[in-house]
């Protein structure tokens, strides 16, 4: 995540199986070869392939119905499934039977993970990934540094098993994970770099590399989606498709993802989707999104003017530009990123102050050559649409603030696209984690975060995705996620609560048809 810098004023400066239709509950009981005898019979109320028939009954001790999101082995249970145990073959030989076994079982490999499942292996792998983000945490590296960072996530997605290609762009990192049955691709991203901020942290894997800090949360980033890798692998066989884990560098400098776009990224790798997710000063655990924009549009405005007015005149005209292009609702404030988590006004709420807002500088004055002066300021707009009215309104102003004599034209010098979550995507995925979670577990944002952007823009560009905001902060703990601060710090619960969430959402995404 970038973040320009504010002025001190405040104002700125499961993929689910269902019953078959031949009649069978599930894919053990449809699996059975056609040389195999058939079951015996059973009552009606018994036979298994109705809703609600107690499928495998005497091997099940629940008794429960067959579900279409069981896990594997949920209907096999050893040497007997669905009903079937060695003395149904009759005069079968013992070698048919066993090869029926094997079958039987190999059927129930294509059930997809619960999010009971993810959330138990995201439980054993979690020390493991506060081990590996603390060491990452420990040894920061800048844009285009990224050396020792990216050959650990390098080296420990060879460990899992995934085909790696390294240096596509930079440092950039790219596992592979191949899915047991053909589907879709999805990819998720993270970053490697860290950020130019000097830390106040005194844990004992605070940053060894003074003037270099992890104070984004790139490292929680790392964790996640190499803890999401670990969990996928682990049931691979049952994935409908493809996983790509994108680990770009240079995030901070906003070159990182359009250099692996340039360099043909995604005319190497097909992806059919892509998500990624960054730590903010969210309470820890809390997860928000919305379709469309999550941050404010960014610009660089500069009125450029013959240099024959006084100082105390173009300070006054800087002041005039400001108050006559800012705006927000009344009584909000939304540069005052404290109130980002309030409930009352906070990126959630339905009166939220984070919308329908134009922040800007105060305009500073530079003198680039002999005769001439620019009045420069970084500006942060919620609505797309008055992005290209603004330098007019500028000159507008400048001109009836009786200096149109010395106006020589106003334009923007620099602009970034933001990010832009697919709104199909986006309801998918708030559904998804709330069915496998609970309506708690995602929220829908309503406003617009300032100051702050994202490259993984430039993926979105070529690909459909969704970006999430996950929260680091834990007030009791003394824990407070504000980015690029010389105090951010996270909870690393976070890193369980994004694994299991995430790589629940992956999961269901390969399950479903494309």
């Amino acid at each position: 995540m970038r973040r320009r810098r504010v002025a001190r004023s405040g104002r700125s400066r499961s993929s689910r199986s269902r019953p078959g239709r031949s009649g069978r509950c599930c894919t053990c009981c449809s699996s059975l070869p056609a040389s195999a005898p058939s079951p015996r019979r059973r009552p009606a109320a018994e036979a298994p392939g109705r809703r609600g028939s107690p499928c495998c009954a005497g091997n099940r001790p629940s008794g429960r119905p067959c579900s279409s999101s069981l896990a594997v082995g949920a209907c096999c249970g050893g040497a007997v499934a669905c009903g079937l145990s060695l003395s149904t073959f009759g005069a079968m030989k013992f070698s048919a039977a066993i090869l029926a076994i094997a079958l039987l079982s190999a059927g129930c490999q294509t059930f997809a993970a619960t999010p009971a499942d993810i959330s138990a292996r995201t439980d054993r792998a979690f020390d493991g990934l506060v081990a590996l983000r603390r060491d990452i945490h420990a040894h920061p590296e800048l844009p285009g540094n990224e050396v020792r960072t990216a050959a650990r996530v390098a080296a420990r997605l060879r460990e899992l098993g995934l085909d790696v290609q390294v240096g596509l762009h930079g440092h950039s990192v790219i596992g592979i994970l191949k899915g047991g049955m053909p589907g879709r691709t999805v990819a998720w991203r993270s970053e490697l770099d860290a950020v130019a901020v000097d830390s106040r942290e005194t844990s004992p894997f605070k940053s060894q590399t003074p003037g270099v800090h992890h104070a984004c949360g790139h490292d929680v980033h790392m964790a996640i989606a190499l803890g999401m890798a670990e969990v996928l692998a682990a049931q691979r066989e049952r994935l409908h498709g493809n996983v790509v884990f994108i680990f770009q560098p240079e995030e901070e400098s906003f070159q990182g993802a359009k250099g692996m776009v340039d360099r043909g990224l995604f005319d190497k790798v097909r992806v059919d989707e892509i998500y990624g997710v960054h730590v903010t000063a969210l309470p820890v655990g809390q997860i928000v999104v919305r379709p469309g924009e999550i941050y404010a549009h960014q610009r660089r405005i500069r009125i450029a003017l013959k240099d024959d007015l006084p100082a105390p005149a173009l300070e006054q005209l800087a002041q005039r530009v400001q108050g006559a292009l800012v705006r927000s609702r009344p009584g909000a404030k939304p540069w005052e990123l404290q109130h980002m988590a309030d409930p009352k006004i906070g990126m959630t709420s339905l009166d939220t102050a984070f919308q329908d807002y134009l922040i800007m500088d105060v305009p500073a004055v530079t003198r680039p050559a002999a005769g001439t002066v620019y009045l420069e300021a970084n500006l942060y707009e919620t609505d797309a649409a008055r992005l290209d009215g603004l330098p007019a309104r500028a000159a507008q102003v400048v001109e009836t603030s009786g200096h149109g004599r010395q106006l020589v034209g106003v334009s923007y010098i620099w602009q970034t696209p933001t990010v832009l979550n697919d709104p199909p995507l986006t309801r998918a995925a708030l559904q998804t984690i709330g069915q496998a979670f609970g309506a708690d577990a995602i929220q829908l944002a309503y406003g617009q975060a300032p100051f702050f952007n994202d490259d993984f823009a430039y993926f979105q560009q070529r690909v459909p995705g969704v970006y999430f905001i996950l929260g680091a902060s834990n007030a009791a703990k003394g824990v407070h996620a504000m980015n690029h601060t010389p105090d951010f710090a996270v909870d690393e619960e976070s890193i369980r609560t994004g694994v299991k969430t995430f790589a629940t959402l992956l999961a269901t995404r390969l399950g479903q048809a494309p």
